[in-house]
C-alpha cells in the first residue's frame, strides 16, 4: 500500500485502487504516523493533532479506536502499526509515503548537475494532489504541519524553476510559477524568479507587469517596497530592454521643440497572425463566407458573439487569413479592446490609423471625431476592403468605423451581443459557443499529440467536460500538460475535478486566462447584473427563473428581468426557454469566488430568500391540488414574484419542473444551518409529489426535512414529518418502517393538536390496511372522521375520506366505499382536478364496479379520464388507465381494454416504475396474441 499526504490524506493499493480510511480524525491519525515513520509518536501529540489543546474526556479511547481501525485496515500491507511507550508507531518502507518520497527526491537533486536536478524535482513535484493534508481536522498542529510540506514544495519548486533558467529553459517554468505567485504574490525570490523566466522567454511586457503587480501587493498588504531579489531581476530585465531598444532620431534643426503626441496603440492593416493549432469552427466559417466574404449573398456586415475564451476572435482571424486575396484593396484590423482593465480603445485614434492606411497623409486627417468618421466613410466607399472589429463591447464604439461602400465587409467580435446593430445596421449575428465534442478532442490531439490523447480516451473526453469544451480552457488545459510531460492526462483531470480549484488550474495569471476573461467581462456589467452573477451560485438548479431571480437579488421582476438581460447579453447565462437560464459550470465557480468575497451573511441572506420563494411558491401550486391544505408558518421574506399558477395541470408542471431544486434546497438547507426552513419546504412540497408522480423523490425529499425537523428542536414538527415520511414509505411498499415511524408520531401528539393528529391518523389508516390489518384501519379510520366532522378538522378532510373509501373497498364494503367516496367528491366540487377528487373518483367507480353498476362506472371512469388528461396528474392517471383497461376486461372488450393497457404502460415507464410497466407489458402480450 501507499500513503499519500501531498493533498488529501489517501490510502491505495499498489494497484492504484483506493483504500477508504473514513473520518477526518482517523486520516489525521494515518498522517501523524506516516510522516513520523518508524519512530514512535506520543499520545500527546496525537491529541494535540486531533483536538488542539482541548482534548475531551474521552480521547485516550477515541484514539485507540482509530488505532485499532488503522490496524485493520493496514493488515494486508507491509505497514505494520505497533503499540510503542509512550504512544504509537508506524514501520515500514519511506518510499510508500509520497511525503517522504519526495524528501528522498529534493535531497537527490542536490547532488545533481542541472538536467539531472530537473528530473529529479519534477518526480517530486509530480507526488503533490493539491494543498498537503488538506482534508484534516484544522488545528495549530495540522496548521504547522502541512506549512512545513509546502515549505518544502516551494523549495522544490524554485530550485527546479531555477535549474531550468540555468537550463536556458525558463519558459517552461512560467505556468507553475504563475501559479504559484497567484497563490502567494508576496514571495519575492519566487516573484523574482517569475520575471527571470518571462524575460528569458522574451515576454518583456508580462515581466514587468509581474514586477508591478508585486510592487503594488507589497505595498498595499505589508507596506514595504520591493527588496534587493525583485529589484535585481527588474533591473535584468530593464537593461536587456535598453540595449535592445533603437535609440530615437534626433530632432534635425529649425524642427519642432517637441515629439507629435503617439498615435493610439492600434494595429491596422495588418491582420494578426493566424492561430496555430485551430480546430473546428467550420460551419461558422462557411456562414460568415456566405455573409462577408468575396463572393457573399449576406449584406456584408456579421458580429460574431460568445462568451468569454469561446475563440471568437481567433475563428474570425483564421477565416480572414483565407479570403484576403478576395479584397484586393486589403484589410484593416483594430482590437478595440472593449473588455480591457485599462479601457477601451478610442475609435477616433483608430479612424486616425485607418486613414493612415488608406494613404491620407497625417496632417489631412481630421482633428473632429465626427468629421473623421465621415472621412473614412469617403474613403472606403469605391473600395473593396475587409474591416475586422476585434472584442467591441457596445455598438456606440462600432458604428463610427463602419465602410460605407458596397464592396466592403466588415466582421465584428463581441461578448455582448451588440443587438442594436442587428436593428439598426442588419448585421448577421453568429454565435460561438462550446465546440462540439469531436472538435475538443480533436483540439488537444493537435496540441498535445495523437499518441498522447490516444492512450488515455476517457481521460480527453472528461478534460473537455471539464473545460466546458471552451477554446480557451482546453489550451490552458493543455498548456499545463505540455509543460509537465510527466503527467498523464488523469492526473489533470483529477485536478480540475476539484471545483474548489477549478478556476484557479485554469489560470494563467493576465487576461489570457479564464478567470481574467470572466474578471473583464464582470467588469463592465451593470452593478445588479454582477450582483447576481455571485448570488446565482446560491442556486442549486441548473436553469434559473426569473422569480427566482427576484428572490435572490431581493428586487422586484422588473429588476430581475434587466440583469438576467444583460448577464445573457455578455453570453455569462444562456436562455434555454423563455424567462429560464442556464449557465456554464467555469462561470458558476467564478460566481462563486465572486460570492466568497461578500461574506458569510451575504450568502445567508440570499439563500434564505430563495428558500422562502420557493415555499410560497408551492404553498400556492397546493392550494390548487390539495385546496384545503395549510402550510406551516409564516415567512420572513415576501416573496416580490410568484410563478402564475392557474390550475391542477400549470401548479404541477411548475412542480415537475422545480422539484430538483426544491429538493436540492431542502438538503442545504438543513445542512447550512437553516433547518427551520428546510422542514418547512418539504413539508410545504409534500402533497405535490404524488400527482406529480415522483414517489421516490418524494421520499428522498422528506428524508431530509424529517432530520432537519429533528435539528429545528423536535415537538410537533417532528411529529408532522415522521407522518409525511411514513405516508411516502407506505407509497414505496415499506409498510413495516412506515408504522414505526406512525407510533412515534403519535406519541407526540393527542387530539389536542387538532389537523396535524387527524393526518397522523389519516396516514396510519391507510399504512395499517396496507399492512393487512383492515378491521383496526378501519378503525383508526372513523376516529379521523368523527374528529374531521365534530372537531372542524377541515383541512384533511378529502383526504381522510377519500382514503376511507379505499380501506372500506379493500375489506370489501363497496356500499360505504361508495358513500366515503362521494361524500369526498361533493367536498371537492368546486376543485376539479384536485389530488383527492380524482382518488376518490376511482374509489367510486370500482365500489359500481363491485356493486353491479356497469353502466355508473363507465361513467365514472370515463369522466376520471378526461380529468387526469386535464390535470397532468400522472399518477392517478397511470392507475386510471390500468383499472379502466382491467374494467373493460371483465366487460369483454378486449380491444378497448389493450389500448388503455398501453397507455398505463406508457405513464408508468414515464413516471420510472420499470418493474410494473414491464408486468403490464407481459399482460398485454398475452392478450395481444390470443
Amino acid at each position: 500500500m501507499r500513503i499519500r499526504l501531498l493533498g488529501p490524506v489517501e490510502l491505495h493499493r499498489d494497484d492504484g485502487t483506493h483504500v477508504e480510511v473514513s473520518g477526518p480524525k482517523r486520516r489525521a491519525v494515518l498522517a501523524l504516523l506516516a510522516l513520523e515513520l518508524d519512530r514512535c509518536v506520543p499520545l500527546a501529540r496525537f491529541f494535540e493533532l486531533l483536538w488542539g489543546d482541548r482534548p475531551p474526556a474521552q480521547a485516550k479511547p477515541a484514539l485507540q479506536g482509530h488505532v485499532a481501525a488503522l490496524r485493520k485496515t493496514l493488515a494486508s500491507s507491509s505497514f505494520v502499526l505497533l503499540t510503542r511507550s509512550p504512544g504509537y508507531e508506524l514501520t515500514g518502507d519511506a518510499n510508500a509515503v509520497d511525503a517522504l518520497c519526495f524528501d528522498a527526491l529534493t535531497a537527490e537533486a542536490a547532488l545533481l548537475d542541472d538536467a539531472g536536478a530537473v528530473a529529479r524535482l519534477e518526480q517530486a513535484l509530480s507526488l503533490w494532489n493539491g494543498a498537503a493534508l488538506s482534508d484534516l481536522p484544522e488545528t495549530e498542529l495540522r496548521d504547522a504541519l502541512a506549512d512545513r510540506l509546502d515549505d518544502a514544495r516551494t523549495r522544490a519548486m524554485r530550485d527546479w524553476a531555477e535549474h531550468r533558467l540555468r537550463l536556458g529553459q525558463g519558459s517552461a517554468a512560467i505556468p507553475a510559477l504563475e501559479q504559484s505567485v497567484r497563490a502567494d504574490g508576496l514571495q519575492e525570490p519566487m516573484v523574482a524568479l517569475l520575471i527571470r523566466c518571462l524575460h528569458q522567454a522574451g515576454r518583456v511586457s508580462d515581466a514587468l507587469a509581474a514586477y508591478q503587480h508585486a510592487r503594488v501587493r507589497l505595498d498595499e498588504e505589508l507596506g514595504i517596497a520591493p527588496g534587493p531579489v525583485l529589484q535585481e531581476a527588474l533591473a535584468s530585465v530593464t537593461a536587456d530592454d535598453h540595449a535592445r531598444t533603437p535609440r530615437p532620431a534626433t530632432t534635425p534643426v529649425g524642427g519642432p521643440s517637441s515629439a507629435a503626441p503617439a498615435m493610439p496603440r492600434v494595429r491596422s492593416s495588418a491582420l494578426p497572425r493566424p492561430p496555430a493549432g485551430f480546430v473546428g469552427r467550420l460551419e461558422e466559417s462557411r456562414r460568415l463566407d456566405r455573409e462577408c466574404g468575396p463572393d457573399r449573398t449576406g449584406g456584408g456586415l456579421a458580429v460574431v458573439v460568445g462568451p468569454a475564451g469561446a475563440g471568437k476572435s481567433a475563428t474570425v482571424i483564421r477565416w480572414a487569413h483565407t479570403v484576403t486575396s478576395g479584397f484586393p484593396d486589403g484589410h484593416l484590423y483594430a482590437d478595440l479592446r472593449g473588455f480591457d482593465p485599462a479601457g477601451p480603445a478610442d475609435p477616433a485614434g483608430i479612424l486616425g490609423s485607418f486613414l493612415g492606411a488608406l494613404g491620407v497623409p497625417e496632417n489631412a486627417v481630421p482633428e473632429d471625431p465626427d468629421a473623421r468618421s465621415a472621412m473614412f466613410r469617403d474613403q472606403t466607399r469605391e473600395r473593396r476592403l475587409l474591416v475586422i472589429l476585434d472584442g467591441a463591447r457596445a455598438a456606440r464604439d462600432v458604428t463610427p468605423l463602419l465602410p460605407d461602400g458596397p464592396g466592403c465587409a466588415t466582421v465584428i467580435t463581441s461578448r455582448n451581443r451588440l443587438e442594436d446593430l442587428l436593428v439598426t445596421e442588419a448585421a448577421a449575428s453568429l454565435h460561438l459557443g462550446a465546440l462540439p465534442s469531436d472538435d475538443a478532442i480533436g483540439l488537444l490531439r493537435r496540441l498535445l499529440t495523437e499518441e498522447r490523447v490516444g492512450a488515455e480516451p476517457e481521460a480527453a473526453e472528461r478534460l473537455a467536460e471539464l473545460c466546458e469544451r471552451l477554446p480557451l480552457a482546453l489550451r490552458i488545459a493543455a498548456a499545463r500538460l505540455m509543460a509537465r510531460p510527466t503527467w498523464s492526462l488523469a492526473d489533470l483531470v483529477g485536478e480540475l475535478s476539484d471545483e474548489r480549484t477549478r478556476l484557479l488550474t485554469l489560470d494563467t495569471q493576465g487576461a489570457m486566462s479564464v478567470r481574467g476573461a470572466l474578471a473583464m467581462t464582470h467588469r463592465y456589467l451593470p452593478p445588479t447584473a454582477g450582483r447576481l452573477l455571485a448570488l446565482l451560485t446560491v442556486h442549486p438548479g441548473t436553469e434559473v427563473d426569473l422569480s427566482s431571480a427576484a428572490a435572490l437579488l431581493g428586487a422586484d421582476v422588473t429588476r430581475a428581468r434587466q440583469a438576467l438581460g444583460a448577464l445573457a447579453a455578455h453570453h455569462l447565462l444562456a436562455e434555454s426557454a423563455p424567462g429560464r437560464y442556464t449557465r456554464h459550470d467555469l462561470i458558476r465557480l467564478y460566481g462563486a469566488e465572486l460570492l466568497s468575497g461578500e461574506g458569510a451573511e451575504t450568502r445567508r441572506e440570499a439563500l434564505a430568500r430563495l428558500l422562502d420563494h420557493h415555499m410560497a411558491a408551492a404553498r400556492d401550486a397546493v392550494r390548487r391540488v390539495q385546496p384545503f391544505y395549510e402550510t406551516s408558518g409564516p415567512l420572513e421574506y415576501a416573496p416580490r414574484a410568484l410563478p402564475p399558477v392557474p390550475d391542477v395541470r400549470s401548479a404541477l408542471a411548475w412542480f415537475r419542473a422545480h422539484e430538483p431544486v426544491i429538493r436540492a434546497l431542502v438538503c442545504i438547507a438543513a445542512d447550512q444551518g437553516e433547518p427551520e426552513r428546510a422542514w418547512r419546504l418539504a413539508w410545504s412540497a409534500n402533497p405535490l409529489y404524488y400527482g406529480a408522480g415522483q414517489l421516490t423523490d418524494r421520499l428522498s425529499c422528506l428524508r431530509v426535512g424529517l432530520r432537519a425537523a429533528g435539528l429545528a428542536g423536535g415537538g410537533r414538527s417532528l411529529a408532522a414529518m415522521e407522518a409525511a415520511t411514513a405516508s411516502a414509505l407506505s407509497g414505496n411498499g415499506r409498510v413495516e418502517e412506515a408504522l414505526e415511524l406512525l407510533d412515534r408520531a403519535l406519541a407526540r401528539t393527542g387530539p389536542a393538536d387538532g389537523d396535524l393528529y387527524v393526518y397522523i391518523l389519516g396516514v396510519r389508516a391507510l399504512a395499517t390496511g396496507l399492512a393487512g390489518d383492515l378491521g383496526t384501519a378501519g378503525q383508526i379510520s372513523e376516529t379521523a372522521l368523527d374528529l374531521v366532522r365534530t372537531g372542524g378538522h377541515r383541512q384533511h378532510a378529502d383526504s381522510i375520506l377519500s382514503n376511507a373509501a379505499a380501506l372500506r373497498g379493500m375489506a370489501g364494503d363497496a356500499e360505504a366505499a361508495l358513500r366515503y367516496a362521494r361524500e369526498a367528491r361533493d367536498l371537492l366540487r368546486e376543485h376539479p382536478g384536485a389530488t383527492f377528487q380524482l382518488s376518490a373518483m376511482v374509489n367510486e367507480a370500482q365500489a359500481l364496479q363491485v356493486l353491479g353498476r356497469s353502466s355508473e362506472a363507465e361513467e365514472v371512469w370515463r369522466r376520471t379520464l378526461e380529468l387526469c388528461r386535464t390535470a397532468g396528474s400522472l399518477q392517478i392517471h397511470a392507475l386510471t388507465e390500468h383499472q379502466y383497461a382491467e374494467f373493460n376486461l371483465e366487460l369483454g372488450r378486449t380491444r378497448d381494454a389493450i389500448q388503455h393497457l398501453r397507455a398505463a404502460i406508457e405513464l408508468y415507464s414515464l413516471r420510472g416504475e420499470s418493474s410494473l410497466a414491464e408486468r403490464l407489458r407481459r399482460r398485454l402480450s398475452a392478450l395481444e396474441h390470443r
